[in-house]
């Protein structure tokens, strides 16, 4: 059964990693993707070709969410080329990890941006065609380090922790215009970024996490499926941990 027939979805920065994931996954139960990345066009024009083959619209965005104005042209592009949006994930952002006390300024700006003030640029943008539509599902990225801080990530830690302030808001604002709005907080997911760690540290993850493992990619992709589908109608304003028990 496929949960999002019909459905358009917005997933930014998905050229890679959790992002790329949680697209394939929503393209594969149905839905139409509309996505953004950056740095990458061959990555982007890559997931492109590669969604288009399972039988879904799919279309890539050169798109800096940070950018207020490139995030309500990126909402009216998609508009104009899909005619609605049904659920957007606020997955774009970046790590710039430092001790505070070696952080720059400009460290601490930067993530701030990409991370949370994007998350703001878009669901601003995007609320305008859900409210007319009197529906909608938002579901941002956040992080556990978001909930629990982490030593050498003041930076990640106040974005995401910015994120769920951010959701638990919106949901409020949005209810009652049946416009959803969650955050997920993953632990410790297999991507590309973490492929590259020692081998001590990732056992040193694995015997801190009471499922003695780490999380896929496909763990948080489900949940962003389940938050993306009809079958969470009514669940809103709700940060869900998707770490192994890392962080009860």
């Amino acid at each position: 059964m496929k949960l999002l027939e019909d459905k358009v979805i917005l997933v930014t920065g998905a050229s890679r990693g959790i992002g790329r994931g949680i697209a394939k996954v929503l393209a594969g139960h149905g839905a139409g993707i509309a996505f953004t990345y950056l740095s990458s066009p061959e990555k982007g024009a890559e997931l492109e070709n590669e969604l288009s083959t399972v039988g879904v619209k799919v279309k890539g965005y050169r798109s800096d969410a940070s950018d207020f104005g490139a995030a309500e042209k990126l909402i009216s592009d998609i508009m104009a080329d899909f005619g609605k949006i049904d659920a957007v994930v606020n997955n774009a952002g970046i790590t710039r990890d430092n001790l505070l006390m070696r952080m720059s300024e400009d460290q601490f700006d930067e993530v701030i941006k990409a991370n949370l003030k994007s998350a703001f640029n878009v669901t601003k943008a995007v609320i305008k065609p859900m409210l007319k539509a009197r529906a909608g599902s938002i579901i941002n990225m956040s992080s556990i380090v978001g909930v629990k801080g982490n030593a050498g990530q003041a930076n990640y830690a106040a974005s995401k922790a910015g994120m769920i302030g951010l959701t638990k808001s919106v949901a409020l604002e949005l209810g009652s215009r049946n416009i959803r709005c969650n955050a997920i907080a993953p632990g410790f997911i297999e991507t590309e970024m973490t492929a590259s760690l020692g081998e001590e540290v990732v056992k040193g993850w694995n015997e801190a996490i009471p499922l003695k493992r780490p999380g896929t990619v496909d763990d948080v992709a489900n949940l962003v499926l389940f938050l993306a589908s009809d079958m969470s109608g009514y669940i809103t304003g709700q940060v869900i941990h998707v770490d192994g028990g890392l962080v009860t």
